[in-house]
């Protein structure tokens, strides 16, 4: 896995789901099931988390066809997608 921290483009359904991500200048279609990341624990933290926070793991293909598992989370403070993970 690559960890990463920043800010992406999350386009997502009617129901809340993922459905694309821009991330790289690459943009993704997701193309399997999202499972929601409820236990999601930053490695930094050291004590339990009482909200966890907001999150996916899905995989998304390229317009090349290039696939990849993405984690994300919603960063409360910052309004905004974050990728933290990236699987190859």
């Amino acid at each position: 896995m690559t960890r990463v921290r920043e800010p992406i483009a999350l386009r997502l359904d009617e129901s809340g789901r993922p459905r694309r991500l821009v991330w790289g200048g690459h943009r993704y279609r997701v193309s399997d099931q999202p499972t929601p990341l409820a236990d999601y624990i930053d490695e930094r933290i050291t004590h339990p988390v009482v909200s966890p926070p907001f999150g996916w793991r899905f995989q998304g293909t390229d317009e090349e066809k290039n696939t990849r598992v993405f984690d994300v989370l919603f960063d409360r403070e910052r309004v905004e997608w974050i990728l933290v993970g990236t699987y190859a």
